[in-house]
């Protein structure tokens, strides 16, 4: 007998969650086969069976929270698929059947065994109790009335408190005993149902309790991190995108019979932090303990929302692709976020984010980072607004929003600021950074 575990899955995953078993009990498989899809906090993958045979078992069900080492199904190398195991269930459910009569018979004779027991040792235990009883009501004061009254209710003359400061029990006495004792029942089931019901509800009205998926929750943990651990702060800018917009408008054809994919506006936004952060590294580092990492490399992460949550697939060596190189590259990693098929290399590292929210109609927002990433870059939605020109013109100008959040515990207010000022530079004047991509 095999086992099919959760193998090692990247340095940063240790654990995941079952979304889909792809393979059944009966089954019979062959090593590298595919068994169980696995969500995990950032992308889902499948488990392939290192060994051939026929599922025996099935450890863990859909949903269930698994990690790196743990035992999900059982596979023998010599079974035969479907039949044998079908025949097998066949004789083992025959033979439980069999158990089970055995066991009700034997049940049955040891409960008339244990009946015929208790009625012998229960009849002196009714005489005991019975003159207790007689006892405890022999050495109350009570009038013949209220004894009367007591026997008909079924009342302990004993547990009846009398008003009389002599201590006699009326029949007054035992009539608000009575009275008493049964409002106690009555209460007592009222108050259980009372707390089962607030238990239950706590809302007044209607309500839906979704499971959040594992991406989901993971997001939610370390957006809330980020927050705690790092010094955040946001500057802004704004940026007209007027030469932006001509450019592409000018090339576009061209572009796209010459390269095949759209010159968008990612492309010449990703040019433009790379050329900020050769400037500005500090922005392009992340602190591991007392350290500052200063990174040589420009693999930029592209934020994407899916229907999972947001994901940040990475353009690797960002400053080495042309502009249509990023673009073709953004292009394809949008693809496979939206279809669910990011492998965990199109996720891990980077050095720097950036996110569009004006996709969605964002005018203005503060990013949060994208730890251990020191600098987040947050685009808005595109806006014709009127502008004061040098020469005291006004025109009408596309304009864009800008948003730098950065770590304050490496990043000064000074170098942001510079950070964003040149970005729109670059972004104002693109012919140049359009020559030099």
């Amino acid at each position: 007998m095999k086992e099919i575990k959760i193998p090692e899955l990247a340095e940063s995953i240790t654990e995941g969650t079952i979304a889909e078993w792809l393979v059944k009990k009966g089954d019979k498989i062959e090593k590298g086969d595919p068994v169980v899809e696995l969500e995990t906090d950032k992308v889902n993958v499948e488990v392939n069976s290192d060994y051939a045979g026929v599922i025996t078992e099935i450890v863990s069900e859909e949903g269930d929270d698994v990690e790196v080492g743990d035992i999900i199904a059982k596979l023998d190398e010599n079974g035969e698929a479907s039949g044998d195991s079908a025949s097998e269930e066949e004789t083992s459910k025959e033979e439980s059947k069999e158990d089970k009569k055995e066991d009700k018979k034997e049940d049955k004779k040891e409960d008339k065994e244990e009946e015929i027991i208790e009625d012998k040792d229960e009849s002196p235990k009714k005489e005991e109790k019975k003159e207790s009883n007689e006892t405890s009501k022999g050495d109350v004061i009570a009038s013949p009335a209220a004894r009367k009254r007591a026997r008909e209710l079924n009342i302990d003359l004993s547990s009846v408190n009398p008003r009389d400061p002599l201590g006699r029990v009326r029949p007054e006495d035992v009539e608000a005993a009575a009275k008493g004792e049964s409002e106690e029942k009555s209460s007592k089931p009222a108050k259980k149902e009372e707390k089962k019901e607030s238990a239950k509800t706590e809302f007044d009205k209607p309500v839906e309790r979704v499971k959040m998926s594992r991406r989901r929750q993971t997001i939610a943990k370390r957006l809330v991190e980020v927050q705690h651990e790092a010094a955040m702060l946001t500057t802004f800018n704004e940026v007209d995108l007027t030469n932006v917009m001509k450019l592409r408008s000018e090339r576009k054809e061209k572009f796209i019979e010459k390269h095949g994919v759209k010159l968008g506006f990612m492309s010449f936004f990703t040019k433009a932090v790379v050329g900020a952060l050769k400037e500005f590294p500090l922005l392009n580092a992340e602190i591991q303990g007392k350290e500052l990492v200063l990174k040589k490399f420009y693999d930029i992460g592209i934020a994407v929302s899916t229907d999972d949550g947001l994901v940040v697939p990475v353009v690797r060596d960002a400053d080495r692709l042309d502009f249509a190189g990023v673009e073709r590259e953004i292009g394809n990693l949008g693809k496979k976020a939206r279809d669910n098929n990011l492998a965990l290399d199109d996720l891990s590292g980077g050095s720097f984010t950036i996110t569009n929210g004006g996709t969605f109609g964002s005018m203005l927002s503060t990013p949060i980072l994208n730890a251990p990433q020191v600098g987040i870059l947050g685009m808005h939605n595109i806006q014709k607004r009127a502008m004061v020109m040098p020469d005291d013109s006004i025109e009408v100008r596309p304009m864009m929003y800008l948003a730098l959040s950065y770590d304050h515990r490496i990043v000064d207010g000074k170098e942001a600021v510079q950070f964003l000022v040149r970005v729109k530079q670059l972004l104002e004047d693109p012919y140049d950074l359009l020559l030099e991509g």
